[in-house]
């Protein structure tokens, strides 16, 4: 049972490494203790090479009301960071950066450091009844999870002020036309359907779907020029990999892949 500061539960589920946010009685509202949980769920998936992707969800029907607010304030006017500085970023904005893939399905209110976690896993599964908001204008703060930037970069510099200055609510529909979210499906499905994309996910060589959300980050975050500089040398990597050999002998052999990532 979850405590008044909440708790996130991670089970690895066959290689997909579930992290559930858990205090539904207050909306799943963060706590600094969940904060911490998080990090270290998100350092999990990073660090045990059993596990190949995260699956990011909630408990209760709604994925977070954002942060509690009061229980942050004092270390937001010391400046401190919202993730401890020596574990992996949840909002994947400093090092150290995880490099597996994560999926997130989402439902019900999602607010502020809720949309930050959600754009920052690499696809993401929306309720229909999803409320999404990002109000920290509202409070008298700024979004500092990546919001200002990937608002920007999904839906383009003028949806993102309109959203960003004024905290206004948007729904699902919305929210997968301004390209935050990949796919919308009936509330109550939403784990089964991020569930399937993660095994899809886990089902592929690791170290080529690793290399290829490196590549795809690296052009978003650097220019094109980098991302391309870099290709050639991680192909020859990946193509002298045992995974690419099982690959070609999967081919030959016309049977699905056994991959180990190595």
């Amino acid at each position: 049972m979850s405590d008044h500061l909440g708790t996130i539960r991670a089970h690895d589920d066959g290689g997909v490494l579930v992290m559930t946010i858990d205090r539904p009685a207050k909306r799943n509202g963060f706590t600094p203790k969940m904060a911490h949980e998080l990090a270290e769920a998100y350092t999990q998936l990073e660090a045990d090479d059993t596990l190949r992707v995260g699956l990011l969800c909630a408990a209760g029907g709604h994925f977070t009301g954002g942060i509690d607010l009061p229980l942050w304030a004092d270390s937001m006017q010391e400046g401190k960071p919202l993730w401890r500085e020596d574990m992996i970023d949840p909002a994947d904005l400093r090092g150290p950066r995880r490099t597996k893939p994560v999926v997130c399905a989402v439902s019900g209110i999602c607010f502020t450091i809720g949309i930050e976690l959600m754009l920052a896993a690499d696809v993401v599964i929306a309720a229909n009844d999803c409320r999404f908001a990002q109000l920290e204008v509202r409070r008298g703060i700024m979004a500092t999870g990546g919001a200002t930037l990937r608002f920007a970069e999904r839906a383009g510099v003028g949806n993102a002020m309109a959203l960003l200055l004024t905290g206004d609510e948007f729904d699902a529909a919305t929210a997968l036309r301004l390209n935050f979210v990949q796919q919308v499906v009936p509330a109550g499905t939403e784990f089964d359907a991020a569930m399937t994309v993660a095994r899809r996910i886990g089902a592929m060589a690791p170290l080529a779907v690793r290399a290829t959300r490196r590549n795809v980050l690296l052009a978003v975050e650097q220019g094109q020029t980098a991302a391309i500089a870099e290709l050639g040398a991680a192909q020859t990597a990946l193509a002298r990999s045992e995974d690419a050999a099982e690959g070609v002998r999967s081919f030959v052999e016309k049977r699905p892949p056994v991959f180990r990532g190595r």
